[in-house]
């Protein structure tokens, strides 16, 4: 199956002269468009509605807005909200939006997949565009090809596979991100470098002052990166449609995706991905496959761009006695099927993938980076 993903790199996407969204879109003939917004963007940058509107009207002839952004609710626990898929689905219905229309998502990963969910069901199919507005999503989630909401405990249960039709990455859209969703992408970054890039770990490793601060050209350059080697990975490695067991990608998620619903999401993706990194980064060395000194490089970098490594959430006890966190080991099993599939590293920019984990060495690892918080 041939299949397309176009990730396009820009500034002030809705100035009126800028015409890559435009262009993203590819048609010559009219085509409706509906605008999903995040409701945490609307009320930091009140006047981005009007420059929507302002920016459709002004390319009238090719796209036609079919009503004013809809706003609606982002972050992880939008994900939980079925009735919200249900009012994007209702929008597509009642301007009678088609397969050769758009639906535009402006916010976050959160509602990035609910809105791409929604999209992937309509009509068997919208056209779904992407403009991720925090770090994260730039970096990482907004540039893949996966659509899901959270059900039953779990997340990303419902869900599908399918290409958005074009992504665009505008950086100027998270310049009112509080420090905390800004720092949340690096982490997508350390991640991938981890498996993929030693020259891109060192580069972070360098620039770890300044993506503290939040300096623009450290960040640009971390992004536009992470998103490259994100989108590489989907298109090139023989599996974009995770049908095999494997998920390098997914380094650190196995219990971060487990401490987000423990902790009710007070711990954020990002955050609890820097957790679940680390956990895995010291069972990696305590399985003997990486060196100490690379493990102590790892954690020491998380910590310097602003990551806690604890929380006590890690250590809640389940009904049996074990700790409730290891129960994500058998979800992320299930959720990929077949055999159990995780990624330890051999080296900075090395991953390899192992299949047995001894909880006993999960543990320790957990009451190891607890002793560290001290």
């Amino acid at each position: 199956m041939d299949w397309r993903l176009r990730v396009f790199f820009t500034e002030n996407v809705f100035a009126p002269e800028n015409v890559t969204l435009r262009n993203a879109m590819e048609d010559q003939e009219p085509r409706k468009v509906l605008v999903v917004i995040e409701n945490s963007l609307r009320q930091a940058r009140p006047e981005i509605e009007e420059e929507i509107e302002i920016y459709f009207s002004r390319h009238a002839s090719q796209l036609q807005l079919v009503r004013p952004p809809l706003p609606v609710v982002g972050g992880e626990r939008s994900k939980n909200s079925i009735p919200l898929v249900t009012e994007i689905l209702s929008q597509i219905d009642r301007h009678h939006i088609d397969r050769h229309s758009y639906l535009v998502a402006v916010g976050g990963g959160a509602l990035l997949d609910l809105s791409g969910f929604a999209a992937a069901i309509a009509h068997r199919g919208v056209r779904h565009v992407r403009i991720p507005t925090t770090t994260l999503a730039q970096a990482d989630s907004g540039v893949g090809v996966k659509n899901a909401i959270n059900a039953f405990r779990k997340k990303n249960f419902i869900g599908t596979f399918a290409p958005p039709h074009a992504v665009v990455n505008d950086f100027k859209l998270l310049a009112t991100l509080p420090p905390r969703d800004k720092r949340a992408g690096y982490v997508e970054a350390v991640k991938v470098a981890c498996v993929r890039d030693k020259d891109f770990f060192e580069e972070i490793e360098r620039n770890a002052e300044k993506l503290t601060a939040f300096a623009p050209e450290p960040m640009k350059r971390l992004i536009r990166r992470c998103a490259e080697l994100h989108v590489n990975h989907i298109t090139t490695s023989g599996d974009p449609f995770e049908k095999g067991s494997a998920r390098p990608l997914d380094f650190g998620h196995w219990s971060a995706h487990k401490l987000e619903q423990l902790s009710n999401f007070r711990v954020s993706h990002g955050e609890a991905v820097a957790i679940g990194m680390a956990i895995d980064v010291i069972c990696s060395r305590l399985a003997g496959l990486l060196k100490a000194k690379a493990c102590e490089r790892i954690l020491n970098l998380l910590e310097k761009l602003g990551f806690e490594l604890y929380t006590d959430e890690l250590l809640e006890a389940g009904g049996k006695g074990g700790l409730r966190i290891l129960d994500g080991l058998e979800e992320f099993r299930e959720h990929l099927g077949g055999k159990l599939t995780i990624t330890f590293l051999k080296e900075i920019g090395q991953g390899v993938e192992v299949h047995e984990i001894d909880a006993k060495k999960v543990v320790a690892a957990i009451h190891e980076l607890r002793q560290r918080k001290k």
